[in-house]
Order: C-alpha cells, then structure tokens, then sequence
C-alpha cells in the first residue's frame, strides 16, 4: 500500500484489503465539508451513491457522530461502541438510522490525526445486519493507518507539485519555536543569548523563506510542515 503512486491504486488496494478483511465497505477520508474542500484534501471510499449524496447535502463530514468520536481516541473502535464515547444528539441518531437504511451497517473505524492537518480517518464497515469479525480488527486497525499515511503522501505531493518546503536555519527554527510559545522579541533574544536586532532578522527571513508576511501565517506553515509541533509549542 506504501508503493501506490495514485489515488485510484490506493482505493483499488483499500478494496482488496476490505474484501479479504471481511468488510463491504471502506472510507479514507479528511473531516472536512466536501463542497469546500473538494479536491483539497484525502477523499476515498466505495459507499452506496443514495447515502454519498446524502451526507454531502448534509455536510456531515465536519459533524459525523463517528468522525466526531474518532476524535477523543487514538486506536480503532466499533460504531456500536460511539453512544459511551460522546453524547449523541437526536440528530446523530437519525444520521446513524439513515445510514442503517442505506445498507450500511456497523463499522470499525481507525483515527488518524495529524498536527497542523485536518483531522481524518479510515472505516471499514458492513451491510446493515452483517456481523463483523473481532479476529480481523487488529489487522484493520494496521491497514487503515498505513492508507492513510500512504493517501496523505499523495496529498501532498498533489498540493505542494513536488516543490520542496522551505528550509530555515537551526537558529531561526529557534526564534520561530519561541515566538510560538508567546515570547517577544525581546524575551527570545535573553532566552538564547543573542541581540534583539539578530531575533528581528532571523523571524523576518523565516516569513521571507515562506513567502509569507504575518507571523500567525509563518506558525501555521511551521505545524504543517512538522517544523515544530504542538508538543513543542506546550509544555504540559
């Protein structure tokens, strides 16, 4: 799955694999509106075209009961173990009913939250009544994560076009980590020794090299391109 070179090898693998898991359906997705963020972010699945076009009228892909429970775990997790993992909504309950009578049953979803990155996730699921098999979700939990990390290489080489992110100093990755952590000028340059005037240079030719003029767009690149992270940023 490491080796697919396309979004339709990717989908095409992440069916075999759901095939042979057992499962009818997969979704490999971002957790954004798909009439915003259409062709911008990682979007694959083979679900019914009544229930597609159901959820995108709706734009469930920001309030999804399952996207939203994907968000308060780390590992995999079966929908029909969602009602103890956030409080649902009588609106949740007709979006889960309505899948249910698209054909889509109960699912196994795997988070996948990336740092600086819409939050997403990859699901496997079943026609409605269709039971799953527990043996095979330790195996679904390892494909799905693999997807997509294998579906965000393509995402980003389909967004950046192969051209490089900007490489910055040490000392300037230094001065943009603090500026991070609410520090001033000023404070920066007592924190690591340096003149006030070399901190001002060193944040200046990070937004240059970013191409960027404001120092909230200049954090935003940083936490994207994994130059520093938010466990950098706070320190619990």
């Amino acid at each position: 799955m490491k080796s697919t070179s396309s979004e339709t090898e990717l989908g095409e693998a992440l069916a075999q694999v759901a095939r042979e898991l057992g499962f009818a359906y997969y979704a490999l997705t971002h957790h954004v509106d798909a009439r915003i963020a259409a062709g911008a972010t990682v979007r694959l699945h083979n679900y019914p075209d009544e229930w597609v076009r159901y959820y995108d009228e709706n734009s469930l892909g920001v309030s999804d009961p399952v996207h939203r429970a994907s968000h308060v775990t780390s590992v995999g997790f079966l929908w029909s173990e969602i009602p103890g993992m956030i409080a649902l909504t009588a609106r949740d309950l007709e979006i889960l009913e309505r899948g249910r009578e698209q054909g889509i049953g109960d699912g196994f979803t795997i988070p996948a939250n990336v740092p600086g990155e819409a939050r997403g996730s990859c699901s496997f699921a079943n026609p409605a009544r269709a039971r799953l098999s527990a043996n095979e979700l330790p195996v679904a939990q390892l494909v799905g994560a693999f997807a997509f990390e294998a579906a965000r290489r393509l995402w980003r080489s389909r967004l950046l076009s192969d051209v490089p992110a900007p490489r910055i100093t040490d000392r300037q990755r230094e001065c943009v980590l603090w500026m991070m952590r609410g520090k001033s000028d000023w404070e920066i340059s007592r924190i690591l020794g340096i003149q006030h005037d070399t901190v001002v240079r060193h944040l200046k030719q990070a937004r240059e090299r970013y191409g960027v003029a404001k120092r909230t767009t200049l954090a935003i690149h940083a936490l994207f391109d994994g130059l520093v992270t938010f466990d950098d940023i706070v320190r619990r």
